[in-house]
């Protein structure tokens, strides 16, 4: 999968340094990733959820922090829409158009 974009993931982890080392993983395993429908994203992190309209929630740091992405399994692509802290994540009226 393609991951757009890298920078999110960077300027997140400036600010949550504790955050980095989940958000490499996650960059890592999703790069690496050939996913074709949600439950090969499900074999890949257990803990993910669909959330409507190709939005996917994943935990980072155990539910720590939330990532929301639009997933295109078609051609292959990951847009980071959301990275925030679960209290964040909690304040977001409009999930599926995130």
């Amino acid at each position: 999968m393609r991951v757009i974009a890298k920078k999110t993931i960077v300027l997140f982890y400036t600010e949550h340094k504790d955050a980095k080392t989940a958000l490499g993983e996650w960059y890592a395993k999703t790069e690496d990733s050939e996913w074709e429908n949600f439950a090969q994203v499900k074999k890949t992190f257990n803990s993910a959820d669909y959330v409507g309209n190709g939005r996917i929630v994943f935990n980072i740091k155990g539910s720590q922090y939330r990532l929301v992405a639009l997933v295109l399994f078609r051609i292959k692509m990951v847009y980071i829409r959301f990275i925030g802290t679960h209290k964040e994540y909690e304040q977001i009226n409009d999930i599926e158009n995130i």
